[in-house]
């Protein structure tokens, strides 16, 4: 009888990160920022139809990069546990950090216990009565939760759009400096993106029941023309 080979904890375990980021690496990238009204999520997708980006709650957003079949199962999970959470109890007991919590836990069992983890990170926006309580909770492949300050940035080349971005970050800018800002940081000095490329929403600040908007594209290219 053949004996299985043995396979080192750590060497699996960063098999399987390096196997989750390159998948991620892969996908076009997303950026989320805190702008004067709230948050705006920019991410590069040229589709129409297949969303990046999404409602969860009255006022948390959804925003996902890598497989997008993975990460639209984690959008659905997100929504159904939302949807319970303030039917039993009440709307405001549904908060962005306990959805960052059951993320984590759902992508750190994939991670630990699956052969093949999630290759998406996602990251949960919740936009609060004023700046100081606005949330951004990235949560990557094996569960991590990183409580992020005035800016997320999802998958792609990370590095190199950090770069770009964070010493122009300033919470306090209009829509239209905060999309153009986003918009500039994701496409690099090479390329241009359009209004076409980009899929673009926020979370108004208000006392409405719902803050989530999608910027359609007619709007998105107004607001980059500044």
């Amino acid at each position: 009888m053949s004996m299985p080979f043995y396979v080192p904890p750590e060497q699996m375990m960063k098999e399987k990160a390096d196997f989750a980021r390159k998948g991620i690496a892969r996908g076009r990238a997303l950026i989320a920022l805190q702008y004067q009204e709230g948050i705006v999520l920019v991410a590069e997708n040229p589709s129409s139809n297949l969303r990046k980006i999404s409602e969860i709650y009255d006022r948390i957003a959804f925003a996902g990069v890598g497989k997008y079949n993975e990460f639209d199962q984690l959008r659905q999970a997100g929504v159904r546990a939302a949807d319970l959470t303030g039917y039993q109890f009440s709307r405001r007991d549904v908060q962005g950090r306990g959805l960052a919590n059951q993320y984590a836990q759902i992508m750190g069992q994939a991670f630990t216990h699956e052969s093949k983890p999630l290759e998406v990170e996602i990251l949960i926006a919740e936009v609060g009565y004023d700046a100081t309580q606005d949330r951004l909770f990235h949560i990557t492949y094996d569960g991590t939760v990183i409580d992020e300050t005035a800016s997320c940035i999802l998958g792609g080349d990370t590095d190199a759009i950090a770069s770009r971005l964070q010493s122009n970050v300033n919470p306090n800018a209009d829509l239209s400096t905060a999309m153009s800002l986003a918009t500039s940081a994701l496409s690099g000095p090479d390329r241009t993106l359009r209004c076409d490329d980009l899929e673009v929403a926020v979370l108004r600040r208000g006392d409405e029941r719902r803050c989530f908007a999608r910027i359609p594209d007619e709007e998105v290219e107004r607001l980059l023309k500044g």
